[in-house]
């Protein structure tokens, strides 16, 4: 017999399924957010592929990630067709290096055009982390109230500066080791940063007065960071075969190297159990090339026995302090009889003066070929300001060839033959790094991007491209173009391994309940434009910027806005706010 009662059961299964197919569940969806980013691809900061999703924000916050069709929102980004990031976090940041008070080029700063930081946040960062190089403001109190109360574009990190605390105990006498009790004082002094927000402790160990510290201070200090889940960043010792204040004529013994510094870092990590991170990672200078191999295995290994390492880079063959060459040693230029640096004999004076010995030039001789080695060779160390235009944008070696005369007797010439006041004669740029080490270090999973520039704005003068470009150019030029990794990968290295590095518990994922740091951008135009000729030029590809939920880039235009916050560090390593 003919069953009706099966037969209806099975027409009420086929409506149900029509109406689930033609009416999306998310059309059931009415909840209201503050904003919703439609229809974008997402690249969740993790190194996963992306995936297609809308993001809703909340109070800053991400509230939902999926398909919100059925919301609806104070305001709406359409993301067909960009991807979305989020917000890059920079680890290395000098955007708090300068004195506000004297008119520098600091994030502390009332000025619109400095407290919002827009070369930084059109480059897509949210997240800065400042006093590197082991400098810091102090107190950190003060620097802390300082930003709080004028408000700043993207988020900012604080850290105390080993340099800062060993001058303050030291105070001149800080060429030598430091005394039991000297260290003791220090510590406690690195306790009151902590104590008032900042986040770890950075080192300038090739810089005064750092230099002379010894790795069992370090570890005494480092120490300290334990109870507060700080982080420990390391500007090393050495970056190539040897430091940037060593040179042959004035030195002797062996020089730290790079892998020397590497394995203090590893060191100090090891004995303390704190995160340590070598900073701007590179292989500096043309007898060094291609030893990131070598700081890589390093690192490995040491990380395969649990010591928390990891390294960050900026994506460029040249460094900053290859903006600044100077063939000539400046102890070849300095006039020792002026007490004032006003009162100064010009240095091509000097240079003169001492080169009529033929020992001392001799000396000098042998410095400046060391340094053409330092700076990358001879082929790479180009003009880009001389009074002889003609040798602007020509290298050392092409100008010795039309000269018919040795590089290093180049380089005296241009000394005497060009600005006779300034160092050099003009301003010169070493390319000192091989591109096959930069591409080494950046398709390691441990390496974080991080620019290692500072706030800059037209008419500040010449500054190094990273202050503009240095995340889109890790994406264009690194993933993209040269494929030393994947832009997954490169996403990654600027937002959730910085994040992880820094204790930051709700940032640098896209992640529901995550703050809503956000970058919208253009995978077909994100590029940097920032050169050396010109470097005051924005990234290109930025769509939309968010920190806390708040646009601080906006359909490509920075908003010069201030939503940034100040993420303290807390005793217990509870998560950063």
């Amino acid at each position: 017999m003919f069953d009706y009662r099966r037969l209806l059961f099975a027409g009420a299964l086929i409506t149900l399924a029509l109406s689930a197919a033609t009416t999306p569940l998310a059309a059931q969806d009415t909840r209201h957010f503050d904003l919703i980013v439609r229809g974008g691809r997402v690249l969740d900061g993790t190194g996963n592929p992306w995936f297609r999703a809308d993001i809703g924000v909340v109070d800053g916050r991400i509230a939902a990630l999926g398909d919100l069709a059925g919301a609806t929102a104070d305001r709406e980004i359409d993301a067909t067709g960009r991807y979305v990031s989020p917000g890059f976090i920079d680890i290395h940041s000098h955007a708090d290096n300068s004195d506000p008070e004297g008119g520098g080029r600091s994030i502390r700063n009332d000025s619109t055009h400095r407290k919002t930081a827009p070369n930084v946040v059109s480059q897509g960062v949210t997240t800065i982390v400042v006093n590197q190089d082991g400098r810091s403001p102090w107190p950190v109190a003060n620097q802390r109230a300082m930003l709080e109360r004028q408000g700043v574009g993207p988020n900012v990190m604080m850290m105390v500066g080993h340099g800062t605390v060993r001058r303050m105990v030291m105070e001149d006498d800080f060429r030598r080791p430091a005394t039991p009790a000297e260290t003791r004082q220090m510590a406690a002094l690195v306790r009151q940063g902590l104590e008032e927000g900042a986040v770890g402790l950075t080192a300038g160990l090739e810089y005064a007065p750092g230099r002379w510290s010894t790795t069992d201070e370090l570890v005494a200090l480092v120490a300290e960071l334990a109870d507060y889940d700080g982080v420990y960043i390391s500007h090393e010792r050495a970056e190539g075969p040897d430091p940037m204040w060593y040179l042959p004529s004035q030195h002797e013994g062996r020089p730290p190297t790079l892998q020397d510094a590497v394995m203090e870092t590893i060191e100090i990590g090891r004995q303390t159990g704190v995160r340590v991170v070598a900073s701007h990672i590179k292989a500096k200078g043309v007898s060094y090339w291609g030893s990131s191999e070598s700081a890589i295995g390093l690192i490995e290994r040491a990380r395969e026995e649990g010591v928390r390492v990891w390294a960050d880079q900026y994506p460029y063959s040249t460094s900053g302090t290859d903006g600044n060459t100077v063939l000539v040693p400046r102890w070849a230029l300095a006039d020792p009889e002026a007490e004032d640096p006003r009162d100064a004999r010009p240095p091509a004076d000097m240079l003169e003066m001492r080169l009529r010995d033929r020992t001392t030039a001799d000396r000098i001789r042998m410095d400046i070929r060391h340094e053409i080695g330092r700076r990358g060779g001879t082929d790479r160390v180009v003009v880009f300001d001389y009074p002889n235009p003609d040798y602007v944008g020509m290298n050392l070696r092409d100008i010795a060839a039309m000269r018919g005369e040795d590089p290093v007797e180049t380089a005296i010439a241009l000394q005497l033959e060009g600005d006779r006041d300034r160092a050099g004669g003009g301003r010169f740029r070493g390319f000192s790094m091989s591109e096959a080490d930069v591409e080494n270090y950046a398709a390691q999973p441990w390496v974080a991007t991080a620019s290692d520039g500072g706030i800059a704005w037209p008419g500040d003068g010449p500054v190094h491209p990273r202050f503009y470009g240095t995340f889109p150019r890790k994406i264009r030029h690194y993933a993209l173009t040269a494929g030393a990794l994947s832009v997954e990968s490169a996403v990654r290295a600027q937002t959730s391994l910085p994040a992880r590095i820094m204790g930051l518990a709700d940032r640098g994922e896209i992640r529901e309940g995550y703050w809503a740091d956000l970058v919208v951008f253009d995978m077909d135009t994100i590029t940097d434009r920032a050169t050396f000729v010109e470097p005051h030029q924005h990234s290109e590809g930025i769509d939309h910027v968010l920190v806390n939920g708040e646009f601080v880039v906006r359909d490509g235009v920075i908003v010069m806005a201030v939503p940034g916050k100040v993420l303290a560090g807390r005793r217990g390593g509870r998560p950063r706010a």
